[in-house]
């Protein structure tokens, strides 16, 4: 860390952490996003954010709010969600932030629940979202709108103003309230594969010290840029890609949206990156794509890279012996793999995945072309890193070794279990479920399966719960099955099925550009319904499944698959906000489908 990094001890809360950053450093760039009206960059200081934050707070008085009251904010990744967020922590209230594609009814949830009284939403669109459910929201006493809402065909609500009606002619001095460290500061509602969220209450505190413990895991400092794309009402976007370089003094610029990501990055050509496993995924499998287009020699070039920079790595890190291949790794780095890296903008120095597994072949690829990925571990309930893999220990197999100050143990069953400054308050009017996951002495379990080498490493071996027991007694660990399929550029979604029956399937949603690829070498049509569920190309589909299977044990075998041609989404309650899968959902919305690959089973 550099010398303008404030600590936990002289900041005391997250809303301390904001007023010592904008006397430390007011000139200095705080964000950067994109101004649509002009088509340009714009870049604002500590000094212009503190006096956004001021008016924010004015108008929060005004409406009479008091410290403990709920607010909550509905927008993609902005400078405004920032101000707003630091506007309320300033005054004490608690924020709750909601993902802006989620379903209306369980936005309507979250705001009951937690019994908002107010709501920050991007415009029209999330506008239309919550008409629906308008009704519902009985503790919201206003909705705000970043843009102006000028349409009369929507229905009138008294409530609703825009931001600048709601600011107009406002000023202020920057109010940070005295509260205690362990005071609640936001509700975060986990995204639930089943049932209903729950509210996760974490301090200041903890936010604060994970913040503070990310930001000693790599010489990062006040001259790194961030690009901040991961949803901020995503705990580990919140933590890592603002409260981090809010302590360092670095700088964020928000993404435009995903399809924009790969031109943000050349034009940003940021530092960090904190991803989830999905991003790295999608890159990876348009460079397979492209690879194979290329000649013959250009892919064993390719790979050739790839296979030096690993063995490069891992001698680096003290795991293998110097090679005299090692000798090409300028010249192969020149020839390939820089050009890789500049689609990534070219100076990335640290590439955070989390939020779920790496999948090994991922991580040994980016690795191999010079991109320092840095594998790590969390959960909401922990505010969110538990453990992190850094430069001078990264073993990418591993989720790395816990943060200073976190403990770990491994519990019954192989679980997980962590405890540290970092765990939450517990879950929100829900002390039931707070019981179930704080034990007596303060250990949060984890609901994962564990282990840890004798060098510290944390292995991830399975969920304690998602695991398929099949009808004669084995069991699988599905997610594993899942990710080493979906490494075959033609399965873009991919379930697996077979709790208590025979043998296991699996549903597969197909990327239409490696399909029509794949259906032209098969001699099929690929806009017909009846050849994608053909017999004949069920068998060519479960040939590359088990390809991708090799590793795995004999009786991982995937017997019966159905090709879907659309993807589980948000929108149809299918994924959660943070992009996994409700399997119920799905077994249900599919049934006929899955109940057919078990009725007429013969060995395809």
């Amino acid at each position: 860390m550099t010398e303008s990094a404030i600590t936990p001890a002289s900041a005391g809360t997250l809303s301390g952490l904001f007023r010592d950053r904008v006397r430390a450093t007011p000139d200095k760039t705080a964000y950067r996003q994109f101004d649509h009206a002009n088509g340009e960059w714009e870049g604002c200081t500590w000094s212009d954010v503190a006096h956004e934050v001021s008016r924010w707070q004015v108008a929060m008085d005004q409406d009479g709010l008091e410290p403990g009251d709920r607010v909550a904010m509905m927008l993609r990744n902005c400078r405004e969600w920032i101000t707003f967020d630091q506007a309320a922590l300033g005054l004490g209230l608690v924020t709750v932030p909601l993902y802006t594609d989620d379903r209306a009814e369980n936005i309507a949830y979250i705001l009951e629940q937690a019994g908002v009284k107010l709501l920050l939403i991007e415009g029209r669109t999330q506008w239309q979202r919550l008409l629906p459910v308008r009704e519902e929201l009985k503790t919201l006493q206003r909705i705000v709108s970043l843009h102006a809402i000028d349409d009369e065909k929507l229905p009138f609500d008294h409530r609703l103003i825009s931001a600048a009606d709601w600011q107009f002619g406002l000023h202020g001095e920057l109010v940070t309230r005295p509260v205690e460290p362990d005071t609640l500061a936001t509700i975060v509602y986990t995204s639930g594969t089943t049932g209903r969220s729950k509210g996760v209450m974490l301090s200041h505190r903890n936010i604060l010290f994970n913040a503070y413990a990310a930001s000693k895991c790599g010489p990062l400092g006040d001259q790194d840029v961030f690009l901040s794309f991961l949803p901020l009402s995503h705990t580990l976007e919140r933590t890592a890609g603002c409260f981090l370089p809010m302590l360092l003094g670095a700088e964020v610029a928000f993404a435009r949206s995903i399809p924009q990501l790969a031109e943000d990055l050349k034009t940003i050509r940021p530092t960090v990156l904190i991803s989830v496993p999905r991003i790295y995924e999608s890159v990876y499998a348009k460079i397979q794509a492209g690879l194979r287009k290329k000649s013959r020699f250009a892919r064993m070039l390719f790979q050739a890279t790839v296979s030096v920079g690993w063995r490069r790595f891992e001698h680096q890190q003290g795991r293998a012996s110097r090679s005299p291949g090692l000798l090409f790794w300028p010249l192969l780095r020149k020839l390939v793999a820089e050009q890789v890296l500049q689609r990534l903008g070219g100076r990335l120095t640290f590439a955070v995945c989390g939020g779920a597994p790496l999948p090994p072949a991922i991580a040994r690829f980016f690795i191999g072309l010079g991109l320092p990925v840095y594998h790590g571990y969390g959960l909401t309930e922990a505010s969110p890193v538990v453990s992190v893999n850094c430069p001078d220990s990264n073993l990418p197999a591993s989720i790395g070794k816990p943060m200073e100050g976190v403990e770990i143990r491994i519990g019954d069953q192989d679980e997980l279990l962590t405890r540290s400054p970092s765990v939450m308050l517990g879950y929100w009017e829900n002390p039931e479920a707070t019981v179930a996951a704080i034990d007596g002495d303060g250990w949060l379990h984890t609901g994962d399966k564990a282990r840890v080498d004798e060098q510290g490493y944390v292995f991830i071996t399975g969920r304690i719960k998602d695991i398929i027991v099949l009808g004669n007694g084995e069991k699988l660990p599905p997610a594993d099955m899942e990710m080493a399929i979906q490494l075959d550029p033609l399965f873009e979604q991919v379930m697996v099925i077979g709790e208590g029956r025979p043998f296991l399937a699996a549903l597969a949603v197909i990327n239409r550009d490696a399909w029509l690829e794949f259906a032209r070498e098969l001699d099929v049509d690929p806009e017909s319904d009846d050849d994608l569920n053909s017999r004949f190309v069920e068998r060519s589909l479960l040939n590359r499944v088990h390809r991708q299977l090799r590793d795995f044990p004999g009786y991982a075998r995937i017997r019966r698959l159905t090709p879907l041609r659309h993807g589980w989404t948000v929108d149809d309650g299918l994924l959660t906000p943070t992009l996994k899968m409700k399997r119920e959902r799905i077994a249900v919305s599919l049934k006929d489908k899955i109940e057919a690959m078990y009725a007429d089973y013969t060995d395809v």
